[in-house]
């Protein structure tokens, strides 16, 4: 998906050419005359991802639109452009928020690199607040990614949820996200900033479910050297997420059917009932009704946690999300692994969404994390997603300077463009040109045959001396020829 940059500046011919440096580098740009028209274009929700501004202009100076952009709380990182102002000028504007500033005119290569450092600051920004937010229990529903139907229904569902205490169980296949909405539950209920816990029940060996879940005391088995609180004491106050709930042995199902229903546990070797304060939301990629039908479930424990169900859509579900996702792993994984993609080329987002992810967003989440290491060009490419889109990655020589692809047509494309009966063959039988020593000596030896060794009008035809003429024939090792025509 490609970068927004919005251009704000008086004058046109200086926008004109902005515009076609960043469209060269795939940029997408949007103008603005002057600081007014910049604040109605950012108001009215039009991309914008970075934007360039002139600090000189007539009316609202780009001083008093940096001020005003950052006011009405627009967040996009803004480059200051300069061409009279002083450097307290330039200072004024960082101290203003301003991500960087160059002078008019800049080279190609300064523009360009400073977009990408504003690009690169402002996602690292995002990622950091996502982040603070995950660990400090504060994650909601609006920061779950994605518009589409389905997910405005999962949002609208558990915002709802979220407000009260009742117990949820989130359904859907694996992959899709189940704990990122019971984090957004925990995040947009009262209990927000307190301690969000999570238990893979399916990844618990048996003979350790009970002291996990419920704790032990010190010396109440071997083993058992210091006391342990267990997953319910840790998330006191806060929510206990119960992931791939189903895969609990029918045992353990019974323990926490009373501890839901008397709010309180009995810890391994303990002498007394522990009370605890933990509000419950589980998961399961199971169906469970029919795992309750074949005795494999407690049929009073599936109706005590399924009293607000809330069905995680499957990825295939939602395609129309899939470029927003990309957009967020890209960011992510940018910052992990000290990458600069820029996003998805649109050939890219077509195959991404048109496939079914059979993973789900967790598959999406590690195609994308493997094709950022593979990338070279600055757009992820197909040949980046090898397994899923079957494009193979193209021969070094397929890129230019710039790590950008170059198309390399195929060989029958290549003869379809050039005249079926040309007498000099321009490619070799792969499908690639062939050296300008090879196509000269044909043509050469073309000419010779054509002329029937008459040396001066082979020369006259060619633009050559006949000094150089014969030079080359010796060269390429033609005299035979000649003697053949003659």
């Amino acid at each position: 998906m490609s970068k927004t940059v919005l251009v704000v500046d008086d004058d046109p011919t200086q926008r004109r050419l902005i515009q076609a440096v960043l469209e060269r580098e795939g940029f997408a740009v949007a103008h603005a005359d002057g600081g007014r028209t910049a604040l109605e274009h950012l108001g009215s929700g039009a991309p914008c991802d970075v934007v360039l501004l002139d600090l000189v202009m007539p009316g609202l100076s780009g001083q008093e639109t940096l001020a005003d952009m950052r006011s009405r709380g627009f967040t996009q990182p803004v480059i200051v452009v300069t061409a009279t102002g002083g450097i307290d000028t330039v200072v004024q504007a960082m101290q203003a928020g301003a991500a960087d500033f160059f002078v008019k005119p800049a080279s190609p290569e300064r523009i360009i690199v400073s977009i990408r450092n504003a690009l690169s600051m402002g996602a690292m920004r995002v990622e950091v607040d996502q982040l603070k937010k995950k660990v400090g229990g504060r994650t909601t529903f609006d920061d779950l990614i994605g518009d589409s139907a389905p997910m405005q229904m999962v949002k609208r569902l558990g915002e709802r949820a979220a407000k009260s205490s009742i117990p949820i169980l989130i359904t859907g296949e694996s992959g899709v996200g189940k704990e990122v909405i019971a984090r957004a539950v925990h995040g947009s209920s009262e209990r927000a900033g307190r301690p969000f816990v999570t238990v893979n029940c399916g990844a618990i060996p048996e003979n350790l479910v009970e002291s996990i879940l419920f704790g032990h005391e010190k010396g109440s088995f071997t083993g058992a050297h210091e006391k342990h609180l267990g997953k319910f004491q840790e998330a006191s106050g806060g929510t206990l997420f119960l992931d791939e709930v189903g895969e609990l042995p029918l045992d353990m199902q019974v323990k926490l059917l009373r501890a839901l229903q008397e709010s309180e546990i009995d810890p391994i070797g303990a002498k007394r009932p522990v009370k605890v304060d933990v509000r419950i939301v589980s998961a399961t990629n199971r169906d469970l009704t029919t795992a309750v039908s074949e005795g494999r479930f407690r049929e009073d424990l599936f109706y005590r946690l399924n009293v607000f169900p809330i069905e995680a859509p499957a990825l295939r579900e939602r395609r129309e999300d899939v470029p927003a996702l990309t957009e967020a792993f890209i960011r992510r994984f940018n910052l992990e692994e000290g990458k600069r993609v820029m996003g998805a080329a649109p050939e890219t987002l077509a195959f991404l969404t048109a496939f079914d992810w059979p993973g789900n967003v967790r598959q999406l989440e590690n195609a994308v994390y493997r094709a950022i290491i593979l990338a070279d060009a600055p757009y992820l490419q197909p040949h980046d997603f090898p397994a899923i889109s079957g494009v193979k990655m193209p021969p070094p020589e397929a890129f230019d300077a710039g790590h950008r692809p170059v198309s390399v047509p195929t060989a029958q494309a290549l003869m379809d463009t050039l005249p079926s009966d040309s007498p000099v063959r321009i490619l070799d039988a792969r499908g690639h040109l062939r050296t300008l020593e090879e196509i000269e000596r044909d043509l050469i030896q073309l000419a010779i045959e054509i002329y029937s060794g008459h040396m001066s009008e082979v020369a006259r035809r060619l633009g050559i001396g006949r000094s150089t003429l014969y030079r080359k024939v010796r060269e390429q090792g033609l005299e035979e020829h000649i003697r053949d025509a003659g």
